[in-house]
């Protein structure tokens, strides 16, 4: 491979606002991407996953090129050229390429590779935390969180069956395939930038990770209820619980971030989901309207997001420990909160994207010995683990509301 300097000096300028101004990489890749409109698909490319793999190896790497937080020009050239050597790439005789001595580098990574916090890049405080929690199975798991996640579609059952998407996405040269048991899921066999397809311009899938699929059925929805999705955010769930209605009865999509309900707003229009209603939670007081009144309450919780990490790998550098406490009390706090709106008879589902026990089985066994948590039943949960699964780490538990 032959490295452009305007692509590897674009490389650099995301790494730093990322590593030293704690900007998010999503959002750093996207506006890396719009500098230059001469770039092709390949040089996108090349920017966005070279950002997002030194980002997710940068321990490693940066223990490899011996440099230490914050990183000048200098250091992140140093971990570039690490990234560049592990992989094989010769490197351009530029004047901010020091004489790199690939041997020595080779040499060290063999070495750091038989240490798991370097080996898979995480800060020490996380690497208790899973093996204390997951215990036998956290070797394997973190493993599995540093693949680069597939690309998954979502077919939008209210325009059309995943047949139908495949059809339309062959017709613009992207080929998918089907995953099996899960019914409206399609995988990309080669990743491409589906978001500029016709199909998706009409409305005919989202992109949404197999696990996130299973959340809205695992709540068992049914045409005409009235349906709260009280954390909704951008709408992802929203939108599919939307299709298991056939857009019969009401969804109301609640959360404490208006710009992210009008975000879910655009993606119904498109979506043909017609059944959906924004209310932004300003107070108490919007909860109370509703307690009781729901046959369905879902409560896709702020969490920990480990189970992501696949996707947002700069998140295991951004996430502190007393962030965990605090979520973990935030958790316990609108459980207790929202679940009062689901009627006798009704059912509920808790969910988050966490691969933590302390984060999902803990707090459903918390919420039902609490007075709040005494009117309902535990009916079952599912644990999704990145590893078994393949896809996004995710937890759900279904409980019902005495009668």
């Amino acid at each position: 491979m032959r490295l452009h300097r305007n692509l590897v000096f674009a490389v650099i300028d995301g790494l730093h606002e990322i590593f030293n101004e704690e900007e998010y990489a999503d959002k750093i890749v996207q506006k890396l991407l719009k500098r230059d409109k001469r770039w092709g698909a390949r040089d996108r490319s090349f920017i966005a996953e070279t950002v997002y793999e030194i980002v997710r190896w940068k321990r490693l790497y940066a223990e490899i090129a011996e440099v230490k937080e914050p990183y000048s020009r200098e250091n992140l050239w140093r971990i570039f050229a690490v990234w560049a050597t592990l992989r094989g790439i010769t490197l351009p005789d530029w004047k901010q390429i020091a004489p790199t001595p690939t041997r020595r580098i080779k040499g060290k990574f063999d070495e750091l590779s038989k240490i798991r916090k370097y080996r898979e890049s995480i800060p020490d405080w996380l690497d208790t935390l899973g093996e204390t929690e997951l215990k036998g199975k956290w070797e394997k798991e973190i493993a599995a969180l540093n693949k680069q996640a597939p690309v998954v579609l979502r077919a939008n059952t209210l325009v059309g069956d995943k047949k139908k998407v495949r059809s339309l996405l062959e017709d613009e040269l992207i080929d998918t395939e089907f995953i099996k048991t899960y019914p409206d899921a399609l995988q990309l066999t080669e990743r491409a930038n589906v978001f500029s397809t016709q199909a998706f311009k009409n409305g005919f899938f989202e992109v949404q990770d197999a696990s996130s699929q299973l959340v809205a059925a695992f709540l068992d929805v049914k045409p005409g209820q009235r349906v709260v999705d009280t954390c909704a955010g951008a709408g992802g769930k929203s939108l599919h619980l939307a299709a298991l209605m056939e857009n019969k009865g009401q969804i109301i999509s609640m959360d404490i971030y208006g710009n992210k309900l009008k975000e879910l707003k655009r993606r119904a229009r498109r979506a043909k989901a017609h059944n959906i209603e924004t209310r932004v939670i300003e107070s108490s007081k919007d909860i109370k309207k509703l307690i009781g009144k729901a046959d369905r309450v879902l409560i896709d919780a702020p969490c920990s997001g480990l189970g992501v990490l696949r996707r947002n790998p700069d998140a295991k550098w951004k996430l502190q420990p007393e962030f965990l406490d605090t979520i973990r009390q935030t958790q316990k706090e609108i459980l207790s909160s929202y679940s009062r709106m689901v009627k006798p008879g009704g059912k509920l589902v808790y969910a988050t994207c966490s691969v933590l026990p302390s984060e999902n089985e803990k707090q459903v066994k918390n919420f039902l010995q609490s007075e709040a948590g005494e009117h309902f039943s535990f009916v079952s949960d599912k644990k999704i683990l990145s590893h078994e699964s393949g896809f996004d780490g995710f937890y759900m538990a279904l409980l019902t509301k005495k009668e």
